[in-house]
């Protein structure tokens, strides 16, 4: 018989050797597939059919190689987090200690150093009382050994121990506890109906709007009538870095040239820059722009005082709307156009607030936490107040006022630190009511540096607290409704101001650390890790792009309550530097898009004839003069900038630290996470690692 040549029945009687299997990767899962026939390749995949032991050792073995990678990439940065903390903290390399001007600026330190070497002593008590085999210390409710049953004198001191924990000591953290939890809520309360009014604007889709043609004639050269008088002021102080920009920025303002003035106002002590700004704004002055310089002799009351100075000028008088920008504020064009309108056929508005936009919110993880907080503020914050309420805090720059509402408020006051919140205040009270406008965006920096953004928070949180004990009164008498007066002193002041700061940082820094050695005061998850969480996942929303850095967001916020609680401590009391104003140093960023914006825009202005003004004789020479000067002048010597160790932060780091190793000895999973990290987040902060690094 002829041997069947059909290649299904010689395939089916040959001897199978094996099970052929075929390993199929779908990244990043593994799958294993056996294959029972010839045509198995080609039927559907049935991947929980038996596996091949040896194929599955082998995903196995590439799951674990990517777990060890993973290890290796955190040990790696790990190991460099040492090197940096033994360069920095052991070695001293290429840091400075921050300094305290004021004996009363050391006492939070000292407290906190206090509180840390109480926790070291308690933490090695508690570990002597574990290896002794004292275990009822792990659960507070559990038999505390009767006099029959101590062994030895230090058994005797642990007991008592217990006694005067549980009797004394648990009671009062537990009500701190209690207190600063309601105060919490309160707070969670007031943000989420912040969001929640945020949410009915966007839908509603509710803003400002201007209504009618508020200029007859878009045509400059022409119809200027309807167009009102407008000063623009950019005070500025030893600004050498954006100086420049920021004067380029204002003097390409799309405005009748006739009906607009620039104030430079230069409170700079450094003679090189005084020439270079006086050298810039004589260029500007020589195609076409009315601006002038000046400089006043006796430098008092800082900004305000600058201000004030400006104010008093006689040419003043004929202006009708004045707009402020600090020295890193680079205006659109457009701006004027945006905001004066709504001063139209609207006598009792008095100010007309922009929003801030920033050039370098992506520099560093500082900028960025820097960007998620300013972002809720404008989108929220100022959104919702402007338009329910009418009334938000000056943002001390990138706004528009009435003139005669400043002259009716009493003026530029220089009795704070926080002058532009100051006049808000006076103003609202004087029944004026203001706009913000979020789709209106003025380009800006925010601090590259821990230390600069540490100095402005400390002027932004002391400034209120001395502002509120100078206006509580006033406030009281005023003839605003009573509803007016709640929201400025509840919600404004005490609210926003005070009591954020304080239970940020008692509850999360102070009580958290103690209830780990005082377990009898116990502090529920959900105040720990599900609330927060909340409100950082509320307060990361107009800023979508950073959802990746929330959890960094979250323990920087409790790292920066130390340095808020103390600066609101400090204002309420006049402690310390309550008074102190340290200029916010910039780097001078400003984006590419940007740069040839402006660079565009100078191209058209030198080439257009109408922005020239016939240069004579002595102009020229004036002009030359300037900048023999400014070559002439010797510069500075240039301060080496060094990144600092912050003393308080570093404090509460080992004590957080500390605080979690006692929570290992009573297994509370949650908290040992929890303050681990939060004790990490000080630690890098402390030692300068955050923003930006100096080589």
């Amino acid at each position: 018989m002829a041997p069947s040549t059909k290649f299904s029945g010689w395939w089916a009687t040959d001897t199978r050797k094996g099970t052929p299997v075929v390993v199929t990767m779908e990244n990043p899962n593994y799958s294993v597939v056996e294959i029972d026939g010839p045509d198995a390749a080609f039927r559907p995949v049935d991947k929980d059919r038996g596996k091949n032991a040896k194929q599955f050792t082998w995903v196995l073995l590439l799951k674990a190689h990517q777990a060890v990678g993973c290890l290796a990439w955190l040990g790696n940065a790990l190991w460099a987090l040492f090197g940096t903390v033994k360069k920095r903290l052991i070695f001293g390399q290429g840091v400075t200690m921050e300094s305290e001007k004021s004996g009363k600026g050391r006492v939070l330190y000292r407290v906190i150093l206090g509180v840390l070497v109480t926790a070291l002593a308690f933490l090695a008590f508690e570990v002597v009382a574990h290896f002794k085999g004292w275990l009822y210390f792990q659960n507070h409710n559990m038999h505390i050994p009767q006099s029959l049953e101590i062994q030895g004198w230090l058994h005797t001191l642990y007991v008592a121990w217990l006694g005067f924990r549980a009797d004394y000591i648990a009671p009062l953290i537990q009500s701190l506890s209690t207190f600063c939890v309601v105060l919490f809520m309160i707070q969670s309360a007031d943000r989420l109906i912040l969001c929640l009014g945020c949410f009915w604007i966007k839908y509603k889709k509710i803003k400002p709007q201007i209504e009618g043609d508020p200029f007859k004639s878009d045509d400059l050269e022409g119809s200027v009538g309807d167009y009102p008088m407008v000063l623009v002021q950019i005070p500025m102080c030893n600004e050498r870095e954006v100086y420049e920009q920021s004067i380029s920025a204002v003097c390409q303002l799309d405005w009748p040239k006739e009906r607009l003035l620039i104030q430079v106002l230069d409170d700079s002590d450094d003679e090189s820059i005084q020439w270079l700004i006086k050298g810039e704004v004589f260029k500007w002055s020589q195609k076409g722009v009315n601006i002038i310089y000046r400089h006043r002799l006796v430098r008092t009351g800082y900004k305000a005082g600058n201000l004030k100075s400006a104010m008093n000028c006689d040419y003043v008088k004929a202006y009708e709307f004045v707009a402020i920008f600090d020295a890193d504020f680079q205006p659109n064009p457009d701006f004027l156009k945006h905001t004066i309108p709504h001063f139209k056929d609207n006598p009792e508005l008095g100010l007309v607030q922009a929003r801030w936009a920033f050039v370098n919110k992506d520099e560093n993880l500082l900028t960025r936490l820097q960007n998620i907080n300013l972002c809720f503020h404008f989108e929220v914050e100022q959104q919702v107040n402007g338009v329910f309420l009418n009334f938000f805090g000056f943002n001390g720059t990138a706004g528009v006022w009435r003139i005669k509402t400043l002259e009716e408020s009493g003026g530029w006051l220089e009795r704070t630190t926080v002058e532009d919140m100051d006049i808000a205040v006076r103003a609202h009270l004087n029944g004026w009511k203001f706009i913000f406008l979020n789709d209106v965006k003025v380009l800006c920096e925010v601090p590259e540096s821990y230390e600069a953004y540490k100095k402005q928070q400390h002027r932004w949180h002391s400034g209120p607290m001395q502002l509120f004990r100078l206006c509580l009164p006033a406030i009281i008498t005023s003839k605003i409704s009573f509803w007016k007066k709640a929201n400025i002193i509840l919600l404004f002041f005490l609210l926003r101001k005070l009591i954020l700061p304080f239970y940020s940082f008692t509850l999360f820094c102070i009580i958290l650390p103690l209830t780990m050695f005082v377990p009898e005061a116990e502090l529920p998850i959900w105040v720990i890790c599900y609330v927060p969480v909340f409100m950082s996942f509320l307060s990361i929303l107009p800023a979508p792009r950073s959802f990746p850095f929330i959890a960094p967001y979250l323990l920087f916020e409790n790292t920066m309550s130390v340095t808020k609680f103390n600066a609101m401590v400090c204002g309420l009391f006049q402690l310390g530097s309550s008074y102190e104003w340290v200029v916010t140093k910039k780097a001078g960023r400003a984006s590419e898009p940007d740069l040839l914006a402006v660079a565009e825009r100078e191209s058209k202005a030198m080439n257009h004839p109408q922005l020239y003004r016939g240069a004579s004789d002595s102009e020229l020479t004036e002009l030359n003069n300037l900048k023999e000067h400014q070559e002439a002048v010797v510069p500075k010597l240039a301060v080496k900038k060094t990144n600092k160790i912050f003393k308080k932060e570093l404090a509460l780091a080992f004590l957080l630290l500390t605080a979690a190793l006692r929570s290992l000895l009573s297994a509370q999973g949650v908290h040992f996470y929890f303050l681990l990290f939060q004790g990490v987040s000080f630690l890098l902060v402390g030692l300068d690692l955050i923003g930006e690094q100096v080589n």
